[in-house]
């Protein structure tokens, strides 16, 4: 993942009225007092060294001339269809058998992954654009199928099904409309569980979970505002705030108008030293610098699911952008379970298997629910 950082002050800003919260689950991001570089900080801090630091205090700040341009050849990088950002060895077809050697089709590999799973509780998570439902130029118009729709509520029935995703939960939940499921928005830093006698009809209020960034509403809204002044002059972006988060989405921007792109952001976020810039699919975006995200997200709801610390459980994580890539790790990390990425390009992925694309996505979950199904017959 393509990151920003810059030091963390260590007190609460008056002019911005906000500070940095520490209300993380100890469970979950262990509290260690040592801020040295071999071990873990605090929750709410993180670790960076000292070239990386002052390479990147130099990009918010000011930079050069090339550190623009690599920018700009990160923004061409993000996404797969963009061609020419594919070396020519990647594209080569060996690379690209290579590729899926080390990362298989889900669907080929199907009755391999049910063995696996070893008759553990499998608990699904899932991102949302781009693995239920396609990439589209509006993010507004990212419906999902009613057929995705209705393998998604099936799925829900036979396993615990959480969807993991950097929009907002009340934007996300007009897409889906599925009140029996878990919700993890703004990249996993609002947390809502399935609500209780829920209606097909109208959305009844689900339980709040979580939201380790809750100090961070007022500065996120105004750099929102800030984000959305700054870009105004710039056709075809767009600036979206999803609560705990914000993104600037590029993809209807012209090539030539990228690096403008580039300063226009930086010279908005240089005034928020607490909040980090990353880089998804054709998207900045824009998030507290807290020691949180999609793979904590997955530990919270495997904790809260009463499989923290279990044997008994087979979590498997669904998902087509670098921010899911975190998701992929924990799991790589905690030796259950198992990342598919959605992608028809080879990519350097922690996920053991792959899908090509949503419709890959809804054929695989319907064998799963078929299989579940079958269960008691068998």
């Amino acid at each position: 993942m393509v990151s920003f950082f810059v030091e963390k002050p260590q007190t609460m800003s008056a002019s911005q009225n906000v500070f940095v919260s520490e209300t993380t689950m100890s469970s979950i991001i262990p509290n260690n007092n040592n801020n040295s570089s071999s071990q873990k900080l605090p929750p709410g801090l993180i670790s960076i060294s000292k070239k990386n630091l002052l390479k990147n205090i130099d990009i918010i700040n000011g930079g050069s001339g090339q550190r623009i341009n690599a920018w700009v050849d990160s923004m061409r990088a993000s996404s797969p269809t963009h061609l020419k950002s594919l070396p020519s060895s990647i594209s080569s077809q060996h690379q690209l058998n290579s590729w899926i050697m080390q990362h298989p089709s889900a669907l080929e590999m199907f009755d391999r992954i049910i063995e696996a799973s070893g008759g553990k509780q499998i608990v699904m998570f899932l991102d949302y654009d781009g693995t239920l439902s396609p990439i589209v130029d509006d993010p507004d118009k990212a419906f999902m199928s009613s057929k995705m729709r209705r393998t998604v509520k099936k799925l829900a029935k036979c396993f615990p099904t959480a969807i993991v995703t950097g929009r907002c939960i009340d934007k996300l939940y007009n897409f889906v409309k599925l009140a029996e499921l878990y919700y993890a928005g703004s990249h996993g830093m609002d947390i809502i569980g399935p609500a209780k006698g829920f209606s097909r009809h109208k959305r009844v209020k689900q339980s709040l979970l979580y939201q380790p960034a809750n100090d961070y509403l007022p500065m996120i809204d105004e750099v929102h505002k800030q984000l959305l002044e700054k870009t105004k002059s710039t056709p075809g972006v767009k600036v979206e705030n999803h609560k705990f988060c914000a993104s600037v989405h590029f993809r209807c921007v012209d090539e030539k108008k990228w690096s403008e792109l580039v300063l226009q952001v930086r010279s908005v976020l240089k005034k928020f030293p607490t909040l980090k810039l990353t880089q998804g699919r054709k998207v900045f975006e824009i998030r507290p610098m807290i020691e949180w995200d999609k793979g904590k997200a997955l530990e919270f709801l495997l904790e809260s699911l009463g499989f923290g610390n279990s044997n008994n459980v087979f979590p498997v994580y669904i998902g087509d952008d670098r921010t899911d890539e975190d998701a992929f790790k924990m799991l790589r990390g905690r030796g259950e379970g198992f990342g598919i990425l959605v992608s028809k390009f080879p990519k350097d992925t922690d996920a053991s298997y792959s899908l090509q694309d949503p419709s890959e996505v809804m054929d695989f979950l319907r064998r799963l629910v078929e299989w579940k199904q079958m269960q008691p017959r068998m």
